[in-house]
């Protein structure tokens, strides 16, 4: 099918070409109908799949639709609401160029940047917003935003919200919002949480599930390198030199450690840039506007970080350091082999991280490729050493004395203005 067949507006079709597809996607083609006929949608997509484009397209062509079109002063008519900077620029990016030929004017607004810029394009008027959770509501508390004429409300990526302690700002938001709308909830796992968030939102949706969060993309080829722990750098270098790439993302579990990996990269004639929740959003959007650029070879991302960045024909992803929630795998090794495009995902495995891919070959249901590199081979007498094993922002507070608030807990609290929101799917 084509995207003409979608029933979409010239306008619309005439930017979809411009951008240069021309067959929707699989949730495209699942989502686009229900949605341009008003129906809410709980939809499950992993990373890559064109979900972005699933819900602008047909968001876009109902407001254009709605009597309330271009007259009058403007009115918030769609919010979409994200976990993450990257993720809300890059979702706002889509409405950008998909409504190009359209009368229709949209914003974004995240922390981390100054909150007054932002209030003077509320203040002048948008169609669209598209925000994340904790500055929407320093905005609701300096009354720049009016959020009672919403016809359409999307959360994207909900499950990456929840897990992120958002879900109480969420609740917040949707008591601002009118009861008649129209909702489309995207998430990566159908946890008892989201079934619960989507039991109160949602009204008859259509399920909508084209792959499992568990399932790797298959245009993805995954190995692993068993290697020491002290020459993981060693190894990587040798990896990026000797192949010649020229763009490579690589993980790293910690923020401290993705700054010693680029900084011990540089040491090594490999220009690279570190991309974690500590950096400032101008320092973040400088390092992906360089990678993409290719003034950078190396771009070490944390998970939360990397949440959001959309890099069409990344070629390759390096895994530094195995997740320790199987789970962001599959969302890592997404960030190449996107829209058909082929990618590798090498994954650097020490002794102390074999659990960790035990975990992650269980959950993908196969065993990755292990392919030893000459000169690395692994020392047998190198004893394994337990890794850190928190899996979230939840269970960190929960084990801090009690009396004593969260990191995450006070940047919730800070001053309206001031709040920076945790950090990064991408759009297509």
């Amino acid at each position: 099918m084509s995207f003409e067949s979608l029933g979409l507006r010239a306008e619309l079709l005439r930017a979809v070409s411009e951008k240069g597809y021309s067959d929707p996607t699989p949730i495209q083609l699942q989502a686009i109908p229900p949605v341009l006929e008003g129906r809410d949608i709980m939809g499950g997509a992993q990373t890559g799949t064109g979900k972005t484009a699933g819900f602008t397209l047909p968001l876009l062509q109902r407001l254009m639709a709605s009597e309330k079109a271009g007259k009058g002063r403007r009115a918030i008519r769609a919010l979409v609401i994200t976990p993450t900077r990257e993720l809300a620029a890059q979702v706002n990016e889509s409405v950008v160029d998909y409504g190009k030929h359209l009368p229709l004017k949209s914003t974004v607004v995240f922390g981390g940047v100054s909150i007054n810029p932002q209030k003077q394009k509320l203040i002048r008027g948008v169609d669209i917003l598209v925000a994340t959770p904790g500055r929407l509501l320093d905005h609701v508390g300096q009354n720049s935003v009016n959020l009672s004429k919403v016809d359409i409300l999307v959360l994207d990526e909900a499950d990456r919200m929840l897990d992120m302690g958002f879900i109480r700002d969420i609740r917040k938001v949707l008591a601002l919002l009118p009861k008649q709308k129209q909702t489309l909830l995207f998430s990566a796992t159908f946890s008892d949480d989201i079934k619960r968030l989507a039991k109160d939102l949602l009204r008859s949706p259509v399920l909508i599930e084209v792959a499992r969060h568990s399932a790797a993309a298959e245009s993805v080829t995954q190995v692993v390198h068993p290697v020491d722990k002290n020459r993981k750098r060693e190894l990587l270098s040798f990896l990026i030199g000797s192949n010649n790439w020229q763009q490579v993302l690589v993980f790293n579990r910690t923020k401290h450690g993705a700054n010693r990996l680029t900084e011990q990269l540089g040491k090594d004639g490999i220009n690279a840039a570190a991309i974690h929740g500590n950096k400032s959003q101008g320092a973040r959007t400088r390092a992906l506007a360089d990678f993409k650029a290719g003034n950078i070879r190396v771009l070490v991302a944390t998970d939360i970080a990397a949440r959001g960045l959309d890099i069409s024909q990344l070629p390759h992803v390096v895994n530094f350091e195995l997740p320790n929630i199987a789970e962001d795998y599959v969302h890592r090794i997404g960030r190449t082999g996107r829209a058909g495009n082929e990618g590798e995902a090498m994954s650097l495995v020490c002794v102390d991280e074999l659990k960790l891919l035990r975990d992650i070959e269980q959950l993908l249901k196969c065993d990755i490729p292990r392919v030893p590199i000459d000169g690395f081979d692994v020392d047998p007498s190198i004893k394994a050493e337990p890794i850190n094993k928190g899996r979230g922002r939840q269970q960190q507070a929960a084990r801090k004395p009690a009396g004593k608030k969260s990191s995450s807990a006070r940047n919730r609290r800070r001053p309206s203005g001031n709040r920076s929101n945790r950090s990064s799917q991408g759009a297509r």
